[in-house]
């Protein structure tokens, strides 16, 4: 396998405080495309001599490590897990190109390489690996959970299914053959203009300064991406976006196509006042097995279980995989 230089910076430029309890250092792996990803290695101080259980972490969708994931990372090996927050192929400190593009294959599989990475590892239990996926990431999880038998439990905070937003548009509103074709249309026409030009449109991130009109959810997204409390200079929502011709592939590969064939266990975590919560309400419905649950945080809007660490229940995230990781 060959590894792609990468560009990693030694600066501790989260957008949260570095804890005094574990520690951190930067790791690099690869994926089955190739792809070189970057990661957050958090290690809790103390461990040393004992096999650790293990987690991998990502998203939100178009956030980066710095972040959101790595926050959620951090806070689990302080409670003693071996964790990794990464960062997807083609975007943060991770390898690919062309940049600032997704896919649900190639990012299922990158929380796959993750799990590689992790068995490897001299100081974990290879038997104790769990994910945590976060907003659309939360859908790439499931669909790893359902595929890589390697991984013993996940939990999805604040899930997002992309392939169902991009395929039926925000509360199925856009589900129909007529406007999913004109999606098509539109798509492939930039890639027209994309293949001219040498280069990919940007979709643009999160809007700034907002429209007088934005819903919410678009407000809560901005509070968070646009201001010093997220805003990161790698970050994809907190400037250019994704490419616009991203959401091609998310048309006709529904994520949680055989989700209820998943035999470990899943917690699926929302806000009730996220606009979002449906998908993992939907999600949950589909899943199989006591060993399911679902978790609605009162009150808490899609972006609070970003960073909010009184709202974020770590406590039942830790006893769940105490429980399923044992």
């Amino acid at each position: 396998m060959k590894t792609e230089k990468l560009n990693l910076t030694s600066d501790w430029d989260k957008v949260f405080t570095q804890s005094d309890k574990v520690h951190h250092k930067k790791v690099t792996f690869i994926n089955r495309y190739g792809i070189t990803l970057a990661a957050d290695l958090y290690v809790p101080k103390n461990a040393e001599g004992t096999p650790l259980p293990a987690l991998a972490v990502s998203g939100p969708f178009g956030a980066i490590k710095e972040q959101s994931s790595g926050l959620y990372a951090q806070t689990m090996a302080e409670k003693g897990y071996l964790t990794i927050a990464f960062d997807p192929s083609f975007t943060g400190e991770s390898g690919g190109t062309p940049r600032n593009v997704a896919s649900p294959d190639i990012n299922t599989e990158d929380f796959q390489a993750a799990v590689d990475f992790l068995v490897t590892q001299d100081n974990i239990d290879s038997e104790k690996i769990g994910i945590i996926g976060i907003c659309g990431w939360g859908g790439m999880a499931i669909n790893a959970a359902a595929i890589d038998t390697r991984i013993k439990a996940t939990v999805t905070s604040t899930m997002y299914d992309m392939t169902r937003v991009n395929a039926n548009g925000y509360f199925d509103s856009e589900d129909s053959e007529a406007q999913r074709f004109e999606k098509r249309q539109a798509l492939n026409k930039q890639r027209t203009v994309d293949y001219n030009n040498s280069e990919y449109q940007l979709a643009g991130g999160v809007p700034d300064p907002l429209p007088d009109d934005a819903p919410d959810f678009v407000k809560d997204y901005h509070d968070y991406y646009k201001t010093q409390r997220g805003y990161h200079a790698r970050s994809l929502n907190s400037n250019g976006g994704w490419n616009v011709t991203t959401s091609l592939s998310f048309l006709n590969m529904p994520l949680l196509q055989y989700s209820d064939e998943i035999r470990s266990a899943v917690l699926l975590i929302h806000g009730e006042q996220a606009h979002s919560t449906y998908f993992s309400e939907d999600a949950y419905k589909k899943l199989k097995g006591d060993n399911k649950s679902l978790m609605i945080i009162p009150d808490a809007v899609h972006t609070d279980l970003y960073d909010k660490t009184d709202i974020i229940p770590f406590e039942t995230i830790d006893a769940f995989f105490k429980k399923y990781l044992s």
